[in-house]
C-alpha cells in the first residue's frame, strides 16, 4: 500500500498560491523536509519523515557510501561469472561432443596457429577439454569451478573474479605457447584459482595448510599423470597467484586504481610475450 500526500490545506485570502519548484504551473502545499521547496507529487520522493524533492535525494545517495566486499568489489548475492564459465564450458563440450576434429582444430591452442595470427585460440582453447569417450578433464575442471569459483567471486566481486579468470587461463595458454606445443582445457584457469585461494586465505589470516596440500597434489599429478600440460597449469597457476596479489594487497586509498594497473600490467606482459618471443617449436631450431 503507498501513502498518499498529506491534503493541501486551506489557502489564506490574497496568499500566493505556493508551485512546485519544477512544475510552476502545478499548485501545491507539500514541501521538502530538507530544502524547504514546493513539490508537486511528481517530484516528491517518501522519506523517513515527510517527503523530499528528487534533487535532495540525489545529493543524499552520493553522500551514501556504497557496500563493498572486503576487496572492494560489488556485493555478489549471486555467482553470475561463475555460473556463466560453467555453462559456457559445458556449451563449448556439448560443441566438441557433436564435431570434436572440427572445434578442437579451428579453436585449440596450437603454437603454431597463434605464432600465425590466429590469437583467439590463447583464450577459446581455455573452453575446450579432452573430448569424448574421455570426461575426466571437464569433470575435476567444472568440479572445481563449482566448488572455488563462487566463494572467490563473493569476496573479490563479480568483475576482479572474472579479470583473475580469464587472466589465469591466458597466462596458461602463453606458457603452453612459449614452452609447449598443444594443449586445451580450463585447467590454466583452474590453478589460477587455487593460487587466488592462497593468497586470499593469506590475506584474511586464514590456515592456508589445506590450500597448500590442494595445490602440491594437482601439481604433483601434473607432472606424475602422463598427457597433462604442465605449462598451462604452472603458468595459470603463477599468474592467478600474481593477478590476486595485486588484488587483495592493494592499499584501501587507491583499491581500485591499484587493483586495475596490476591487471593491465599483467595483461600487457602476457601480449608481450607472444608478440616478441617465438613459441616453443621455432625457439628449437634457433
Amino acid at each position: 500500500m503507498t501513502s498518499q500526500p498529506p491534503p493541501s490545506p486551506p489557502h489564506p485570502p490574497g496568499a500566493a498560491v505556493p508551485t512546485c519548484y519544477r512544475h510552476p504551473d502545478r499548485e501545491t502545499y507539500v514541501r521538502c523536509q530538507r530544502c524547504d521547496r514546493s513539490i508537486c507529487p511528481d517530484c516528491m520522493r517518501e522519506a523517513a519523515v515527510g517527503y523530499q524533492c528528487l534533487d535532495c535525494v540525489q545529493e543524499g545517495n552520493r553522500t551514501v557510501r556504497r557496500a563493498r566486499t572486503v576487496f572492494g568489489g560489488a556485493p555478489v548475492t549471486t555467482a553470475r561469472v561463475s555460473w556463466t564459465l560453467l555453462a559456457i564450458n559445458l556449451l563449448a563440450y556439448v560443441a566438441e561432443v557433436l564435431d570434436p576434429e572440427r572445434v578442437i582444430s579451428a579453436y585449440g591452442m596450437w603454437s603454431i596457429g597463434v605464432y600465425q595470427g590466429e590469437w583467439w585460440r590463447l583464450i577459446t582453447s581455455a573452453f575446450l577439454h579432452a573430448p569424448p569417450p574421455s570426461f575426466w578433464h571437464i569433470l575435476f575442471n567444472m568440479w572445481a569451478l563449482y566448488v572455488i569459483g563462487p566463494d572467490l567471486e563473493r569476496l573479490l566481486g563479480s568483475a576482479r573474479f572474472a579479470a583473475l579468470y580469464l587472466l589465469s587461463a591466458l597466462g596458461g595458454s602463453v606458457a603452453i605457447y612459449l614452452f609447449g606445443v598443444a594443449a586445451l582445457g580450463a585447467s590454466g584457469a583452474i590453478y589460477g584459482l587455487f593460487g587466488a585461494l592462497f593468497v586470499v586465505a593469506r590475506r584474511l589470516g586464514t590456515d592456508v595448510r589445506g590450500v597448500l596440500w590442494l595445490i602440491g597434489i594437482n601439481v604433483l599429478i601434473t607432472f606424475v599423470v602422463p598427457g597433462i600440460s604442465w605449462q598451462g597449469h604452472l603458468g595459470g597457476l603463477v599468474t592467478g597467484t600474481v593477478v590476486a596479489a595485486g588484488l587483495v594487497y592493494a592499499p584501501e586509498r587507491h583499491r581500485t586504481l591499484v587493483q586495475s594497473a596490476v591487471a593491465v600490467a599483467v595483461l600487457a606482459a602476457l601480449i608481450c610475450a607472444v608478440t616478441l618471443l617465438p613459441p616453443y617449436p621455432l625457439a628449437l631450431f634457433r
